[in-house]
């Protein structure tokens, strides 16, 4: 008997391509060792994208802020270990606790008005973080950002190289655990309510699903996961800078989520594994021009279509019908 139960136990299960890909992404930095670096940036983008997946992709609530969450873990990993204790573990907590608490006080300006008036919000919250950070030059370093940012051993035995090896492995398995994470709660009758809150609120709301409480948390679950990603990238790279807050930070994650579609994990993975190996071929090939062609392949393919694009026999199949 097909119950919900049942849909979910098996939309929650794991597929024979998902553990393929996990242990493909873990032996690439072996496997690709002069790629390493890449590989980790890899990692943390397709976390970020993941975060901003769950409140567009699963909840239908449009941000171009995000890069407030991500802004502000990288700073808070940065400045803990510069002040406090330089251990990789527990400022990734730090970061990740400060985002939760900037997503939570962030969640109560997007519960009203249209999808217009939330990009506005978030957009402009990320730009007073961002004017922060440069006023407050003696803490974060100004314009020319934090510097002297040493972390310590991660688990007081690997140290962080040149190579990035070390920064890779740490990176995929803290986006393994966060991704374990998110892929637990929209296969739970919490996602599903995501779900219907993001195809029509209204009727969401007639059948007693609390719609303003799960947007706020939702929302701050996702602060939380972009802020891990950017202590990520604070601590795996030694800086951080104003760049961190940018609008262009948003704006890359949301191209992501276009190119691998929004409303499922591995969207914001596949957007962030195309989006990294073109910027690093196209921008090693023609440095000044390589946004064009990114901004040629998006124009390609919304009008052809991501289906069509990736799966040419498709055409075919089309014109015989």
């Amino acid at each position: 008997m097909n119950t919900p139960q049942a849909s979910l136990l098996a939309t929650a299960r794991w597929k024979r391509w998902e553990i393929a890909l996990w242990v493909l992404a873990f032996i690439a930095p072996l496997a690709l060792s002069r790629h390493a670096l890449i590989v980790n940036e890899i990692a943390i983008v397709a976390l970020f994208a993941i975060s901003l997946d769950l409140v567009l992709g699963y909840t239908g609530i449009v941000s171009l802020g995000h890069a407030a969450f991500f802004g502000m873990g990288a700073y808070t990993a940065a400045l803990f270990a510069k002040h406090v204790m330089p251990d990789p573990l527990v400022g990734l907590a730090a970061g990740i606790a400060t985002s939760t608490v900037l997503g939570a006080v962030a969640s109560l300006t997007i519960l009203r008005g249209s999808d217009l008036t939330r990009l506005m919000v978030t957009l402009g919250a990320a730009l007073v973080l961002l004017e922060l950070a440069n006023k407050l030059d003696w803490l974060t370093g100004g314009a020319d950002g934090l510097q002297g940012v040493v972390m310590g051993p991660l688990l007081g035995a690997f140290e962080f190289d040149l190579s990035g090896r070390t920064a890779a492995y740490y990176s995929l398995t803290v986006a393994l655990l966060l991704f374990l994470l998110v892929r637990r709660l929209v296969n739970s009758p919490f996602g599903k309510s995501l779900e219907a809150v993001r195809d029509n609120r209204l009727r969401a709301m007639s059948i007693g699903i609390p719609v303003n409480s799960r947007i706020a948390v939702v929302y701050t679950i996702a602060a939380a996961i972009a802020g891990a990603s950017g202590a990520l990238l604070a601590q795996t790279t030694g800086f951080a800078s104003l760049d961190v807050f940018e609008f262009h930070r948003s704006a890359d994650v949301m191209l992501m989520l276009v190119i691998g579609g929004v409303g499922w994990l591995y969207g914001g993975i596949a957007g962030a594994i195309v989006f990294k190996i073109m910027q690093d071929t196209l921008s090693a090939i023609t440095p000044q021009y390589w946004t064009f062609w990114i901004g040629l392949f998006l124009v390609v393919l919304v009008l052809v279509g991501r289906e069509r694009l990736l799966r040419p026999a498709a055409w075919l199949r089309r014109r015989r019908g």
